[in-house]
């Protein structure tokens, strides 16, 4: 390892001695450039470092048909050489100046993140132009890439988990454009050329609905000095139509999907609310309750404690720009799944029922009213809060908001959601493994 590397390691893992400990406390800078780039910027010159994300409108839920794991397979590909430099000599370039910067593609956004040093930001800046205004789409390395995501995809198809969530997103959005895998197909990766690739770089890498999100020791000035850099040369494009709305299944459904293991890896899933949505906190607090809250949640005491049906089991919530998701998961013998999956429908139904008691409300709010200070332990970290709130359409005061939303949260709004969300006549149930007593359903 460099020097300069370790010192940007270093650096990066100090990062989070001079941020402020209340997210409501971090200060938002706006900085719009001469070329009409915008960024969320917070300063911290407590560490000569800097932390920058970004993303842009067109996910893999956009890919042309026949070349789905075109737009992941492009983001792979965007630090693989560009300009003047192959992928090797652009990967040293980035060790020598101790930058890191990487891409990568979700259903709905492309997105980025460079982490460089204040003494060699104005060399990480270039690569990142370069990487968005000139890749090189080496056949080369066209080739080594498509054979890797290929391998990752086959040998993901083994791994019950994996195999759970793929199969899992293809039930729940059949027939919408979520239910592709990101990834790709095999099928489709193989027929991808490099005029594909280019084409949806052209497609994607654009101004328009860019944003943008800084933490670290930088001025305004300059950083917008360095995003028109990066940026500027971007064509400023047009935001790329959107996605129908989804309709959300109508029915219960159960997939199995059998393979010889000893134990049934299990996810269901129930429509849920979009980030957009004003019940967004209450429905937070419900899946805490839920099983988002670890070993204090129901699914967890129900399932492990007094059972000891499963290792664990938990919720979490899924938001995507055109849809919503409740997660719920958990694992178990082949011989005992069938027994862990009633316990789990019998917690939504008493949920939905009975609604939370007052003291599991007061405590998932004490919790989510710090939770969020807990996590914001590092620059990226921060960086990626300050994207993800653009993404969201919030205001750059909603962390102070954010307070006060929790504390709002009312026994009845969290009662209101259960029964509207925890309907059991919705849910979509994948196994994975050889579950006794359970078939597919469709």
């Amino acid at each position: 390892m460099t020097t300069r590397r370790r010192v940007l390691g270093m650096a990066i893992a100090a990062f989070a001695v001079g941020l402020p400990t209340a997210a409501g406390a971090v200060d938002i800078k706006i900085v719009t450039t001469p070329h009409g780039v915008k960024a969320w910027l917070v300063q911290d010159k407590s560490t000569p470092a800097l932390s920058v994300s970004f993303s842009l409108p067109g996910g893999t839920a956009t890919d042309p048909a026949g070349q789905s794991g075109v737009t992941s397979l492009m983001a792979a590909l965007l630090t693989d050489g560009a300009g003047s430099l192959d992928a090797h000599a652009f990967r040293q370039r980035l060790e020598d100046a101790a930058a890191s910067l990487s891409f990568s593609a979700s259903l709905d956004r492309l997105g980025g993140s460079l982490r460089v040093l204040t003494a060699t930001r104005e060399e990480g800046f270039e690569l990142l132009r370069l990487a968005l205004n000139r890749p090189r789409f080496n056949l080369d390395m066209i080739e080594q890439r498509r054979a890797q995501t290929i391998a990752a995809l086959n040998q993901a198809g083994q791994r019950p988990a994996s195999l759970a969530a793929r199969t899992m997103m293809a039930t729940e959005f059949v027939g919408y454009p979520y239910a592709a895998d990101p990834d790709g197909t095999p099928d489709d990766l193989r027929k991808i050329t490099r005029q594909d690739l280019e084409l949806r770089a052209q497609t994607l890498l654009e101004r328009s609905g860019l944003v943008i999100a800084a933490v670290g020791d930088i001025e305004e000035a300059e950083l917008a000095r360095l995003l028109d850099h990066a940026f500027g040369s971007l064509p400023p494009g047009r935001v790329p139509p959107d996605l129908s709305d989804w309709t959300p299944p109508t029915r219960p459904r159960t997939v199995v999907v059998e393979r010889p293991v000893p134990q049934s890896t299990a996810l269901l899933a129930l429509p849920g609310v979009r980030r957009d949505d004003p019940d967004w906190y209450a429905v937070v607090a419900l899946n805490h309750i839920l099983g988002g809250g670890g070993q204090q949640s129901r699914l967890f005491t129900e399932v492990r404690e007094k059972r000891g049906l499963a290792y664990g089991a938990s919720s979490s919530l899924r938001a995507y720009h055109k849809a919503g998701l409740i997660v719920i998961s958990t694992a178990s013998a082949n011989e005992r799944i069938a027994e862990a999956l009633a316990v789990v429908r019998t917690v939504l139904a008493r949920l939905r029922a009975d609604g939370p008691t007052e003291q599991e409300l007061a405590d998932a709010k004490t919790y989510l009213g710090g939770a969020l200070s807990l996590s914001l332990d590092s620059s990226p970290a921060i960086a990626g809060l300050l994207l993800s709130m653009q993404v969201d359409n919030l205001s750059p005061d909603h962390l102070t908001r954010r307070t006060r939303l929790i504390d709002a949260i009312t026994l009845d709004d969290v009662r209101r959601l259960a029964h509207r969300l925890l309907n059991d006549e919705l849910l979509t149930m994948i196994v994975v493994g050889k579950p006794a007593g359970i078939v597919s359903a469709p």
